[in-house]
């Protein structure tokens, strides 16, 4: 469990401190932004926190200051620092300007108020078990009344913080208007919630020294339900700055996909009508290449695969549709993906010279184009599905062939 415990505590160190650096740059260029600053102090605290506490490192830095067990001092009011900053990010995200500063400037005078008691009274009655771990130090000093009494005001000020925390960013989750800020409000909201099962745990162990029990076994459950709920609340914090770049990943991958799936009905078309492209096609290969601007790239392949397809219409009639559809045993809906892609088969069948006359028959019916280019690209990719389908299916030649 030792090894299970030094592991979080890395992790939350790294992923603490990597959060304040990722953050640092637009601190430099918001300089006047007050949740940015509490927040960057959020991060580096909680990366402190963890970091002062690793048991390969307590000992060296007690020794340093020449304080023994100092590093829970530190440790501690790390927590309550972070516990005061995300508190005045909260009321900046979710109140007016006006608003935000009078409710954080009250927050900052009772943390800071809590933070001078909790200095004094350590300085005190600090830690009287001196141990290699830092959670066997607290769990061998809280049999203590002095320390344990220290601990409940400390276990007070952090479940006070937490729950606050827990209903403000609950509150902020249900006006959040985007999707990675609430994931990440929903996030801190699950990480507070396991900080408090820690305060309620601890607070468990110290009321078992006064009622004579042994809390010695839930100390897994406080330091995991600590550290795993610190590190829940810094992920958080942090998913509305890196959760966009999932979003344009995400989004990038399916133009790739939609581009890729849109070329054996592009090249047919391109074939059949050179002059719809814009650039030179690319081969198959290079094809395969995402694009400098890929965006633009599936763009115009839309745009070419609309035109081609506008060129072919005027040379196939409703009646050849309908003959052409039902010798190959397939619904006669020209509006359906497998309909457009069977008009184009069916057209694409004819000889260069029969494609250049116009159908002397109406027209066949035409789908209105997509007012949102996404689902237009959607629609165009189940054609071009069809279209592959249609290509390999095994029919007979001669039922593409078109008559007058």
């Amino acid at each position: 469990m030792t090894a299970v415990y030094t592991a979080l505590a890395w992790i939350c160190t790294f992923v603490g401190l990597a959060a304040f650096a990722y953050r640092l740059p637009d601190l430099v260029r918001r300089k006047h932004d007050v949740a940015l600053w509490a927040l960057c102090v959020y991060f580096l605290c909680s990366g402190i926190s963890f970091l002062v506490d690793l048991d390969q490192l307590r000992l060296h830095i007690s020794g340093f200051f020449g304080v023994p067990n100092i590093t829970s001092l530190i440790t501690q009011v790390a927590v309550v620092v972070l516990t005061a900053a995300q508190q005045v990010v909260l009321v900046h995200w979710s109140s007016p300007p006006a608003q935000a500063r009078r409710m954080a400037r009250r927050r900052l005078l009772f943390f800071g108020a809590a933070l001078c008691v909790l200095v004094t009274s350590s300085f005190v009655v600090g830690p009287v078990a001196h141990s290699d771990t830092a959670t066997s130090t607290i769990l061998l000093s809280i049999h203590h009344g002095g320390y344990a009494l220290y601990m409940s005001f400390y276990l007070l000020i952090c479940a006070v913080g937490q729950a606050e925390t827990v209903r403000l960013s609950m509150r902020f989750t249900k006006v959040a208007n985007r999707q990675w800020l609430a994931a990440g409000m929903r996030t801190v909201t699950v990480g507070a919630t396991l900080i408090l099962v820690y305060c309620v745990t601890r607070g468990i162990q110290i009321a078992g020294t006064r009622l004579h029990f042994d809390g010695a076994g839930l100390d897994p459950v406080q330091w995991a339900c600590g550290s795993i709920g610190a590190l829940l609340q810094v992920t958080g914090w942090t998913i509305p700055a890196w959760g966009i770049h999932l979003t344009r990943a995400r989004a990038w991958g399916r133009s790739y996909r939609a581009y890729l799936r849109l070329r054996p009905l592009w090249w047919a078309l391109h074939q059949a009508s050179p002059d719809i492209a814009l650039d030179p096609p690319r081969s198959w290969m290079r094809d395969l290449l995402p694009p400098r601007d890929l965006h633009y790239s599936l763009y115009r392949r839309v745009i070419e695969i609309r035109d081609g397809q506008l060129i072919l219409r005027t040379s196939l009639s409703l009646a050849d549709f309908s003959r052409v559809a039902r010798s190959l045993g397939l619904p006669e809906d020209p509006t359906s993906p497998l309909g457009e892609a069977l008009q184009v088969r069916a057209a694409l069948s004819r000889d260069p010279e029969e494609r250049a006359e116009e159908a002397e028959s109406p027209e066949i019916p035409a789908r209105p184009p997509y007012e949102d280019f996404r689902d237009e690209v959607e629609w165009l990719t189940e054609v071009a599905s069809s279209f592959t389908a249609l290509g390999r299916g095994g029919r007979r030649t001669e039922a593409w062939t078109v008559t007058r």
